[in-house]
């Protein structure tokens, strides 16, 4: 008898993988290539086919055929009737249109290109449409548009459910003699894992038309910043990176000093304290998106437009602001690399991120690295700590607004706090919360370092670099340890206050003690019962059931 096959394609275009079945791995590495992974907790994992996942699915070379083949093989009932239907006429949208250097005939030469519409059908809807007129001049069968023009383009189209086919060429850029080097000057060797290999080399796409642009997602701890290195080493070319903070750019030319064969001198920063323009410059997103007042423009784009790059790599790539979009709008012409632990945007600009940087290129999920070693395994747990009675009356007449601060701050909380801190003695222990006066009494509290935005960036560096070798082994910090910062010898974190229920917060911050060690990693998140926490502390919870993380909820007594 046959076994039954692991998927169960839905019409709503869900999909379950019951994790249990035969060929359920075979099924779950056919799926990552057209569908997105949305919960995963103990027994059926959900996944959806959604318009942009199978435009990424179209990007990477993949037709309809093989996708519906790929769900008739592993299902185990009937496909319902309307789905292969939904996904040829989705992914028929990839490649109806296609953005490619002006010919010569135009008249035009390099600052403009063509946009080639396979039916007339759609060029008609283009034609017609008064907004994409600013942008799009109808010349014979194709439309004319500005090389400035091209991401806006892309972006505008993809609005009205037309990704566009990018085949336009890409810059050069400036040669820049780049490799990685794998011993240490301490004499021990390392190595790229197979999927960071894969990633870079997903990326590449072999040089063909389309290909070195887009995002590679990977979870936190599993060497994102290796990959984006490796990426340079394979291109050679003058690069820009993009990071979230000053921490973030010295980590990134530490690496690039440690594990490359590039000299100081070759590595510049363009901060808000320097303003260095090397061969390998390394930026944060606030310097290129400050301006003196909303009415004047943005004065350090002109590093992103005037320089000779090869390649751009966006850290982080799901907080990239919105004001960096208008400019990497500008920047299509340049390689660009997107590395991220979700593309969760909670503003929703997936597409943006899709259209402006690139389609998703590779993804691994976090159990499967945690399974091979790669990440550490984690155990998430909610504890639930009731409010004394002076707090418990100031919630119940306090408005909305206030209410999730208060039960923030609520004061048994730091019962708990002392209780993990004994109970993990020894071991690296981060704190964070959201709010200053909450994260600077603790710190008073417990007598242990702080770091909040006002930290000097050289004291910032420095308490991180203690951490690290475990000279410190408390730390307190605000939202600020969210992003690209590296404290590789973290195995608890405790959550005392977050954001408004942020996914993108709750994967960066469980992603501070994921990196590989010999012992598991904690992360406890301190909630005050019957209140407003417990619904943010719910959606957050919901997004680490589907990482799939065990996830336990416990009263404290």
């Amino acid at each position: 008898m046959q076994s039954p096959g692991p998927l169960i394609v839905q019409s709503d275009m869900t999909i379950l993988l019951d994790v249990h079945a035969p060929d359920a791995e075979q099924a779950r590495e056919s799926l990552g290539a057209f569908a997105a992974l949305e919960k995963s907790p103990e027994h059926l994992h959900q996944y959806r086919i959604s318009p942009l996942s199978l435009w990424n699915a179209s990007a990477a070379g993949l037709n309809p055929d093989e996708v519906i083949q790929s769900l008739e093989k592993y299902s185990r009932y009937e496909i319902p009737r309307d789905v292969p239907f939904i996904i040829r006429d989705t992914m028929s949208r990839f490649g109806a249109l296609v953005m490619r250097q002006a010919s010569e005939k135009s008249g035009r030469g390099s600052d403009f290109l063509e946009l080639h519409c396979r039916d007339e059908e759609t060029r008609t809807r283009i034609i017609s449409d008064e907004k994409l007129a600013k942008w799009l001049v109808p010349q014979g069968k194709v439309f004319l548009l500005r090389l400035v023009d091209r991401g806006t383009v892309k972006v505008e189209l993809l609005k009205r459910g037309y990704p566009v086919k990018d085949e336009a060429p890409l810059l050069e850029g400036s040669a820049l003699e780049i490799a990685l080097k794998f011993e240490k000057p301490d004499g021990t060797r390392w190595v790229l894992r197979p999927y960071q290999e894969e990633a870079v080399n997903a990326f590449l796409g072999g040089n063909r038309p389309g290909y070195r642009y887009g995002v590679i997602v990977l979870p936190c701890g599993s060497g994102k910043t290796i990959v984006g290195m490796a990426a340079m080493a394979a291109v050679r070319k003058k690069t820009l990176i993009i990071t979230t903070n000053i921490v973030a750019v010295h980590q990134w030319r530490n690496e690039l000093l440690d594990k490359t064969n590039l000299e100081r001198e070759q590595i510049g920063e363009y901060t808000g304290s320097a303003k260095e323009i090397k061969p390998v410059t390394i930026a944060t997103y606030q310097i290129l998106s400050w301006r003196p007042d909303k009415e004047s423009d943005f004065p350090h784009f002109d590093l992103l437009r005037k320089q000779d790059w090869g390649l751009i790599i966006c850290d982080e790539v799901h907080l990239l602001p919105a004001p960096v979009f208008r400019v990497v709008a500008e920047m299509q012409a340049v390689r660009r690399l997107g590395l991220t632990a979700t593309l969760v945007r909670e503003d929703g600009r997936e597409g943006e991120v899709f259209s402006l940087i690139g389609p998703k290129r590779y993804d691994v999920p976090w159990k499967i690295l945690e399974k091979k070693g790669f990440i550490a395994e984690a155990f998430c747990k909610e504890i639930r700590i009731p409010m004394d009675d002076a707090t418990r009356l100031a919630y119940a007449v306090a408005d909305r607004g206030k209410k999730l601060r208060i039960a923030a701050e609520n004061p048994l909380k730091d019962d708990v706090v002392r209780f993990l801190l004994s109970h993990h003695k020894g071991e690296s222990i981060l704190i964070i919360g959201q709010y200053i006066s909450q994260v600077t009494r603790y710190a008073a509290l417990l007598g242990v370092p702080l770091i909040t935005g006002i930290t000097p960036d050289s004291r910032r560096e420095e308490l991180y670099g203690a951490f690290r070798r475990g000279e410190i082994k408390v730390l307190v910090t605000s939202k600020v340890a969210n992003f690209a910062i590296d404290l590789p010898d973290a195995s608890v974190a405790i959550q005392i206050s977050g954001t408004f229920g942020s996914r993108q917060e709750e994967a960066q911050r469980l992603g501070r003690i994921l990196r590989p060690k010999e012992q598991n990693s904690f992360f406890y998140s301190l909630v005050s019962r019957y209140s407003v926490e417990e619904e943010y502390a719910d959606n957050r919870r919901k997004f680490l059931v589907e990482q799939g993380y065990r996830y336990s909820i416990e009263p404290w007594e």
